[in-house]
């Protein structure tokens, strides 16, 4: 089986790289664009001559099962087909694979369980298109408001609205946050990913289970206001120095995360985005104003709360300090997500059937799945190793990796449908 799943795999891999690599570096597949589109045409085509049918929800997500499939509550496998500009082949498009094949073996071997498997393409999981992460399984559990589908595509411009009009999705169900499919054809969800960091690779572990996504809580802008002034002329007692004031701010930040971490707290945090005006660049002046983004990371909402509430104090001793003012934009949340505990130890005995060691990986990039397990899904996850992190074209993926966790994803499947 591993030498048909690897030529059917690879030349998977191959073709969609093929029709989405970027004209720059990597491959580029835009959510609700071409690159996405293709990769679902190609997979449908592969699907169709298999012998399994193809279809799409209310949203433009693309279905797969098997043509005796009896319509009962399924066993649901899936991951994302958009990449980021730029990006890599493998994140969200191995996942689709891997439950693609799997499918596949089950109907040719005529495999009959109580829980039929369907394979679930999602679209728009990136957050880079328009500024919103998991729109595809946001779609599907009600999870979008009307507001999100204004959002914009923030190289083109295009409405969020418009990109899912011309998929034929509808926009009312969407917009009245219906389930687009029922939440009673939902026995749980499965979902394969490459790991986005590199501790497989430093563990020699090929693969990694995953006992919960870690949510983020976000200000995209934060802005320090201060008062310009000439650098030679205005002491230091005198000034309302932004660019200090800030400096301060990361550098008590950063403090308190290394304590936080040495006292075993699950955190990581980011400021990944920062400057001064950039009309009032010069050397000589004292800058007035800067703005930055600031991102924290936990498995736990608590320890997310506790720590926003410690950068405010912090951010409000350095105003009295420095006579600045800092403004938060909208504090934006998404929630963490654990994996069902049956399910994880599903997941690891099969791992280790085939000699590795199940080691638990908690994921600190968000996945589909963090939506579905919220929405009260039973939901679980498998990492492959992958070097060079992602998010970027040197993505590195083992076929041979790849085909261990299908095959772990393949009897984990039998296990839990039967």
């Amino acid at each position: 089986m591993n030498t048909l799943w690897k030529q059917q795999a690879g030349k998977l891999f191959a073709d969609i790289e093929q029709l989405s690599r970027d004209p720059h570096e990597g491959v580029t597949r835009e959510s609700y664009g071409r690159g996405e589109s293709e990769a679902i045409a190609c997979l449908s085509d592969f699907a169709l001559t298999h012998g399994l049918d193809v279809s799409h929800d209310r949203a433009g997500n693309v279905i797969f099962q098997r043509r005796d499939d009896n319509g009962q509550p399924a066993l649901w496998v899936g991951s994302h087909l958009d990449s980021v500009p730029q990006g890599g082949n493998f994140d969200g498009l191995a996942g689709v694979i891997a439950g693609l094949l799997c499918l596949c073996r089950q109907a040719r071997d005529g495999v009959r369980s109580a829980l039929p498997l369907r394979v679930l393409g999602l679209r728009g999981e990136e957050s880079a298109w328009y500024g919103k992460s998991y729109i595809g399984s946001r779609a599907v559990v009600g999870g979008l408001a009307e507001q999100d589908l204004k959002l914009v595509n923030r190289f083109n411009q295009r409405p969020l609205g418009d990109a899912l009009r011309a998929l034929g999705a509808d926009l009312d169900a969407i917009a009245r946050q219906q389930w687009l499919i029922e939440p009673e054809q939902f026995a749980g969800y499965l979902e394969v990913h490459i790991e986005q960091a590199e501790s497989l690779e430093r563990m020699g572990q090929a693969l990694g289970v995953v006992p919960g996504i870690r949510g983020n809580l976000r200000h995209n802008r934060v802005r320090c206001l201060g008062e310009d002034g000439h650098s030679g002329a205005v002491a230091r007692e005198d000034r309302h120095d932004s660019v200090f004031a800030v400096s301060e701010l990361i550098a008590r930040i950063d403090a308190r995360w290394s304590e936080w971490v040495d006292a075993g707290q699950d955190l990581v945090v980011t400021v990944g985005t920062l400057g001064t005006n950039a009309a009032h660049h010069a050397v000589s002046r004292i800058p007035g104003e800067v703005a930055f983004s600031l991102e924290m990371r936990s498995l736990h909402q608590a320890t997310l709360d506790a720590f926003h509430t410690l950068v405010l104090e912090e951010a409000g001793r350095i105003e009295q300090a420095r006579q600045v003012r800092f403004e938060f934009d909208k504090r934006i949340d998404t929630q963490p997500a654990a994996m069902h505990g049956p399910w994880i130890d599903t997941l690891q005995r099969h791992t280790r059937a085939l000699g590795w060691q199940g080691v638990l990986t908690p994921s600190g990039a968000g996945h589909d799945a963090a939506v579905f397990a919220n929405a009260g899904i039973p939901s679980a996850m498998l990492f492959i190793r992958n070097q060079h992190g992602s998010h970027n074209p040197h993505e590195a993926m083992a076929l041979d990796d790849f085909l261990a966790a299908t095959e772990v994803l393949y009897h984990s499947i039998l296990e839990l449908s039967a």
